[in-house]
């Protein structure tokens, strides 16, 4: 099945298909995932159902497994033409998109998914959340509370990370992020170990002004394929303040959370506090430096209001 194109999709940089052309891509692919094991991968508030799995997530599975599959190709190639052999270089995808669009899932969802085809690939995920400086420096420097901004992370240490992957480096550590207590965790490392294949997972992962001056190097150079979560922001702006409702009665009542201080909230004042939050901090990000990097990615997942995918754009070749 093919997606009907009009004159100005025609003249874009994206090829675009329905919900429905783009299932139909999934060809003899099976699922792999059980309900329980789909129902173990979704994030708070971001529900995502055996149908949504089979009709978005695998085809997008087959193309990447077909994507990995040839480059993997042309490294064996490049080796067989240099008549050495190298490191083991890694696929690295990047998912970038905003707040509360459910980026971590569809992050987790790939990662589960990649793993399960039959050449049965290594397949890493980590999150840019662990490259944000600590509170300490954000507090230092008076931006605290512009976490999630670019100014807010560790850029030059992201770039030092993906070089030593794509490098072939056997090992490469990455710092711990805690979302309890909102900060990095001290002296604890997550060890990458030549996967297959990596899944780097933020907000700020397409951007171009957060450059390693001095290597005229960005985040995004080492991504081989990148995936952008879309949606309009008055969806996401509802999904970020009903997960905050969600993490109130949850995560925020224990002793130890940092925003342990809302725990007692009543819905209205923590739905008002939600809302205040996201006009402040999340809303401008998003506009300021999530949104503009969306045409840069190599597939775009545009969702409806229930976070069902309901098109597909994928970068002409």
């Amino acid at each position: 099945m093919h997606p009907t194109t009009t004159t100005s999709e025609r003249l874009s940089p994206f090829v675009t298909f329905t919900r429905e052309a783009w299932g139909a891509l999934r060809s003899a692919t099976p699922l792999p995932l059980t309900e329980a094991e789909v129902r173990r991968l979704h994030g708070l508030n971001v529900p995502i159902s055996l149908d949504e799995v089979e009709v978005v997530y695998l085809p997008l599975s087959r193309l990447l497994n077909l994507y990995v599959a040839a480059t993997q190709n042309l490294y064996q190639a490049t080796n067989l033409f240099l008549g050495n052999r190298t490191a083991k270089v890694p696929y690295i995808i990047g998912i970038a998109g905003s707040v509360a669009v459910g980026k971590s899932t569809t992050a987790r969802l790939i990662q589960a998914l990649l793993a399960r085809w039959p050449n049965h690939p290594k397949v890493d995920l980590i999150t840019t959340d662990g490259f944000l400086f600590p509170n300490a420096t954000l507090e230092a420097r008076g931006i605290l509370d512009r976490k999630g901004f670019p100014e807010s992370y560790d850029v030059r240490r992201l770039i030092r990370f993906l070089r030593d992957v794509k490098s072939g480096k056997p090992e490469v550590a990455a710092p711990v992020y805690s979302h309890l207590t909102y900060d990095i965790v001290p002296n604890q490392m997550e060890l990458v170990r030549q996967p297959d294949i990596l899944i780097v997972e933020g907000l700020n992962v397409l951007q171009t002004h957060t450059a390693d001056v001095r290597a005229q190097l960005f985040v995004s150079d080492f991504f081989d394929f990148s995936i952008f979560v879309d949606a309009p922001e008055a969806f996401i702006r509802t999904w970020y303040v009903e997960r905050f409702e969600a993490l109130r009665r949850t995560a925020f009542q224990d002793p130890t959370s940092y925003f342990h201080r809302y725990a007692n909230l009543t819905p209205g004042d923590a739905e008002q506090l939600a809302l205040s939050i996201w006009s402040r901090i999340n809303a401008p990000n998003l506009v300021e430096n999530i949104l503009p990097t969306r045409h840069r990615a190599d597939l775009i997942l545009q969702k409806g209001a229930d976070h069902r995918v309901e098109r597909v754009h994928l970068r002409k070749l």
